[in-house]
């Protein structure tokens, strides 16, 4: 290697680097936070998640630690098509426009189905996502795609978000469980309006559609996942831990990298302290 023996016992010999002891350090702690995270996070992501938990580290560093520790985010792969429209069905005005905002929580709902192969057949699973914060209010994962999975959805949003929202639009495709009658006196039930888009266009329901693909490639394809799912119901007990990392710890860029509990409980502090002030006033 034409180097002189005494720099081999030299370097050999050398204390490690403040660097490389910091590294060595630093990394398990990512390897902790990647795996807490369903392997997902990439760099951005990993790096946000350290600084909240005291970490302190930059990006660029965090890149290199990820590609020391052999560590890389989760990355889409293409959708597929799951609900079927019914071309004799009456379907309801779009409100939304690919507008996909709201000012306030329990404005505007989006929903959609996609589907899961398993060992015991194909599952499919319903979600409902608020717009503000990205919060998914309400779900559904069954063995079949029947309009009633889609109504069991929106009862757990109710349960969860009130049983009255005259301000409330709720925004679909045009399949036919979108379209049915009961889907309709369901949402008029708690005061929502149903909204549709139009026929096999997945822009008029981009954010739905957002959240079916990265709910496929954070659980159903992600890292942390070896082999297909063996049932319905194994699906279903893993949707559930999912959904809750979502909303409490997932962080969301749209949110400023908030998970979306955290950005709710937000805007209802400034409110409180806003009607407080205008009330002392």
């Amino acid at each position: 290697m034409q180097v002189a023996p005494s720099t081999y016992y030299a370097a050999k010999s050398r204390a490690p680097s403040a660097r490389a002891l910091s590294d060595a350090a630093l990394i398990p702690e990512l390897v902790t936070l990647w795996k807490d995270n369903y392997c997902v996070y990439g760099v951005r992501k990993l790096w946000k998640s350290a600084r909240r938990a005291g970490i302190d580290i930059g990006r660029d560093q965090t890149g290199r630690l990820m590609r020391a520790a052999g560590i890389e985010g989760a990355t889409r792969t293409k959708r597929v098509t799951t609900t079927r429209p019914d071309p004799t069905a009456v379907r309801h005005p779009d409100l939304v426009n690919r507008e996909f905002t709201a000012t306030a929580p329990n404005r505007l709902w989006v929903t959609d189905l996609t589907f899961v192969p398993t060992w015991a057949g194909v599952a499919y699973v319903c979600f409902i996502i608020d717009v503000f914060s990205r919060m998914i209010v309400g779900w559904r994962c069954a063995s079949h795609m029947r309009t009633e999975m889609v109504l069991d959805a929106i009862e757990m949003a109710r349960w969860g978000r009130g049983t009255q929202h005259a301000d409330l639009r709720c925004h679909s495709d045009a399949g036919s469980q979108f379209t049915s009658i009961r889907y309709g006196e369901r949402l008029a039930e708690i005061g929502a309006t149903p909204s549709i888009g139009t026929v096999g266009d997945s822009y008029d329901n981009a954010l739905a559609e957002t959240v079916n693909g990265y709910y496929k490639t954070e659980l159903v394809r992600g890292p942390a996942r070896s082999g297909p799912w063996r049932t319905v119901e194994d699906l279903e007990l893993a949707t559930l831990g999912w959904v809750h990392w979502h909303n409490t710890q997932r962080l969301h860029g749209y949110l400023g990298d908030v998970p979306p509990a955290e950005f709710e409980q937000s805007f209802y502090a400034v409110k409180t302290n806003h009607d407080q002030l205008v009330g002392i006033k």
